[in-house]
């Protein structure tokens, strides 16, 4: 790691320099989670409520949007073309991005397999349908194969003389991370405010989202680690592939902070049976959770990834007095695109 650290003021005003489009709700809430943390027992827990960030049932997306519509908007776009898979978070966030900014939007979203039947209107992909999004259902699974067809869509409405705003790694990814670097200044105001003395800090990511954590985390010095639990395994390295995005984002926000791959801490095991599929233990997170704080997780990230911290709360990882947060990324929408898989895992449950 390469760094000279710098303050939170002075982090914040490099962010403040960059264009922002408002979108959420700020900041969004830190609580204490009284009850959940007295039945795991050890340390106490903290949330931050992301998934109150007020834009299409808000979530992490919602940060990441304030900068890229502004990145479009300057570059004067008249069309978002984006994708991932069918119940995507980020696909319903952007496209709630765009009829906030008047702005279509083509959704190109991945099944990864032929279609069996018609795809069922719920969750996530109810409100892409609810705020106008344009949108084709593809055989890609999420990754590279996906990635190519939105480019080639992306091409085609170029080609018909649209101007189009696309996924563009080398921009995309660092204008997202901005917005989590932007998050913890935020973040360590509300906990002086509270006088609370972070631990460690978890949150659910593979990509921008808990790069830009983990910059910020050492631009301004801080001594807990930021703990990234990954809900995929990408093609790639994914630690490689965090590093490059934070020392893009800092190369933006003209900050001398370096990451290595060594410097990002990421887990894959709690992943479960793969991506976009249930598990054991993200199902017991989200029951937990909501019967005793009355806080609802999804089943592909913010579950998964709580499901982490508890393992590792449960297996002695940290002691009473110490201080947990975490991030809420959002995605409860598609509790209703999986509601069978809820119904059978979480119903019989009792605490």
């Amino acid at each position: 790691m390469s760094t000279s650290a710098i303050s939170r003021e002075r982090l914040n005003e490099q962010i403040n320099r960059l264009p922002r489009f408002p979108l959420g709700h700020w900041p969004t809430p830190l609580e204490r989670l009284d009850r959940f943390s007295a039945v795991l027992g050890g340390p106490t827990v903290w949330i931050k409520r992301d998934d109150c960030s007020g834009l299409a049932f808000g979530g992490n997306k919602t940060r990441h949007n304030e900068f890229l519509l502004a990145d479009a908007l300057k570059k004067e776009a008249d069309l978002f073309v984006w994708g991932a898979g069918v119940q995507s978070n980020n696909c319903r966030q952007t496209a709630a991005a765009c009829a906030k900014a008047k702005l279509d939007c083509h959704l190109v979203l991945g099944r990864g397999k032929p279609a069996d039947g018609p795809d069922v209107i719920q969750g996530n992909l109810l409100i892409d349908h609810l705020v106008g999004a344009s949108i084709e259902i593809v055989e890609e699974p999420v990754g590279s194969q996906l990635d190519a067809r939105i480019d080639a869509v992306a091409e085609q409405y170029r080609s018909a003389g649209r101007r189009v705003y696309a996924w563009d790694r080398d921009t995309v990814k660092p204008l997202a991370a901005v917005s989590y670097a932007l998050c913890l200044t935020e973040l360590l105001e509300q906990c002086g405010q509270q006088d609370v003395e972070p631990t460690a800090l978890y949150i659910c990511s593979a990509g921008s989202t808990g790069s830009g954590l983990a910059l910020a985390a050492a631009a301004m010095g801080c001594s807990f680690p930021v703990r990234s639990i990954c809900p995929i395994r990408w093609e790639w390295d994914t630690q490689e592939d965090m590093a490059r995005i934070a020392n893009l984002t800092a190369e933006l926000l003209d900050i001398d902070t370096r990451l290595s791959k060594d410097d990002v801490s990421v887990n894959f095991d709690y992943i479960g049976p793969g991506y976009g599929i249930v598990s054991p233990g993200g199902l017991e997170a989200i029951a937990l959770l909501a019967r005793t704080e009355g806080i609802l997780l999804d089943p592909i990230y913010s579950g998964k990834a709580m499901a982490g911290l508890i393992d590792q709360i449960r297996n002695g990882r940290f002691q009473e007095g110490d201080n947990i947060i975490f991030i809420h990324t959002g995605g409860t929408p598609a509790l209703f695109a999986y509601n069978e898989d809820l119904t059978a895992g979480i119903a019989a449950r009792t605490l």
